[in-house]
């Protein structure tokens, strides 16, 4: 990013407003044309869009606008609300984009960018984050408080779920277009996709993910030499085990800060070498050794076989891994990619399956109940679809309980 908006090229820029985004695919193909912000030329002037989240009901919408004339450029969700926006054609802009969301259903955190206006919405469940701060006289909105924290603005609050906030040369201008139903604020942001310095939901993520570290070491102890993360996620699920168990905490894996996260590589090949190039082991902290291994998640499995082979060959005695979530079982149609139930090793591996094909000496996960624990709030103001499979949005025709059911058992072989 530094690389392309350096100094001199911001400076070069016109206006007193942005928009800004760098959300990897989850839906529509991984295109230049599907980059975000996404321009419009509406009627009013130009409108800039940003969307974190996905839209349960984008394919039936734009089939219902392809028949109406309208044409896509791309094949993301995102460009339905434009088109839906552009048929919107009287009264003010926070008017329109309220109907326009009238018809969308499903995850989304959403800013726009007028000539004059900066609007941020939130979907009514509240499954993505979406904060407010401000810097000097200015106001800001982001995903997460560390953006905040990187140009020294204060944090002033989230944006609630159902809720539309307007920023303009008046000041900042709060109110509800749609009815807020049972919270939906995805859980899986607490233990993996959130950064550990940031507030997430009122609570700090680095605190969350020791508790839930703390929780995984109360119904999954070992007897071991040594706890090690898998970095960076893993770090204080880690730290927390070990507070918990007493055993000692070290690393034992280290992380090349110049490879991406592999569980969101969009190919599986991908994956699998950036897994190499992504992590080392610490030999002289492993050998010899009965080795805890703490991760955040284990999803299709590849990763956490390929570490463990690699802290056996560093001479460890046994391999213990420790998953500081529960079995990750179904999709998430909300902004996570994990497209087919077929990919999720935990929907159609027995727990003895699983140990086998990852290589290690035994795996234990953590509870959804030890998450809650962890994360300290009532659970039905949370969204855990991809442990539990309760949807709160359904998808059209049922897709949800579709692929969410009755996977076929795939083959290790084919794993392996």
């Amino acid at each position: 990013m530094a690389d392309v908006f350096n100094g001199q090229t911001l400076a070069a820029l016109p206006g007193d407003r942005a928009v800004g985004h760098v959300r990897y695919a989850t839906c529509g193909a991984s295109d230049i044309v599907n980059v975000q912000p996404l321009s419009f030329n509406i009627r009013g002037g130009m409108v800039a869009l940003a969307h974190n989240g996905n839209l349960v009901n984008a394919e039936e919408l734009r089939t219902e606008l392809e028949d109406r004339g309208a044409i896509f450029h791309g094949s993301s969700d995102t460009e339905v609300v434009g088109h839906l926006l552009a048929l919107e054609s009287r009264g003010p802009i926070e008017e329109r984009i309220a109907a326009a969301l009238r018809r969308v259903r499903g995850a989304y955190s959403l800013l726009f960018l007028t000539p004059d206006k900066l609007i941020g919405v939130r979907d009514p469940h509240g499954f993505r984050p979406l904060v407010i701060g401000k810097v000097r006289d200015a106001y800001v909105m982001c995903s997460e408080t560390t953006a905040l924290d990187l140009i020294e603005a204060e944090y002033l609050c989230e944006v609630e779920p159902g809720e539309m906030v307007v920023l303009d040369t008046d000041g900042l201008h709060r109110s509800r277009f749609a009815e807020s139903p049972r919270g939906g604020r995805c859980v899986f942001e607490h233990i993996y996709f959130a950064r550990p310095d940031s507030l997430l939901f009122g609570q700090s993520v680095y605190d969350v993910r020791k508790r839930l570290g703390r929780e995984l070491g109360a119904e999954h102890p070992v007897e071991a030499d040594v706890v090690i993360p898998v970095p960076d996620s893993g770090v204080p699920a880690a730290l927390g085990f070990a507070e918990r168990t007493g055993i000692p905490y070290d690393m034992g894996l280290v992380r090349s800060h110049y490879v991406g996260r592999t569980f969101i590589e969009p190919q599986q090949s991908i994956r699998h070498f950036g897994v190499k190039l992504k992590l080392n082991v610490v030999r002289e902290a492993l050998r010899g050794k009965r080795v805890v291994v703490v991760d955040d998640s284990l999803v299709r499995g590849t990763t956490s076989r390929k570490i463990v082979k690699m802290i056996r060959a560093a001479g460890a005695r046994e391999v213990h891994v420790r998953i500081s979530s529960p079995p990750t079982l179904f999709p998430c149609y909300y902004g996570i990619d994990t497209p087919t139930r077929q990919e999720l090793i935990a929907s159609s591996h027995t727990l003895e399956e699983i140990v086998r094909y990852v290589t290690a000496d035994s795996l234990g996960y953590l509870s959804l109940d030890g998450v809650y624990r962890a994360v300290a709030q009532e659970r039905q103001g949370y969204c855990d679809a991809c442990f539990s499979g309760d949807y709160l949005v359904a998808l059209p025709g049922g897709q949800a309980s579709t692929r969410a059911g009755g996977a076929e058992r795939a083959n290790l072989r084919v794993l392996g």
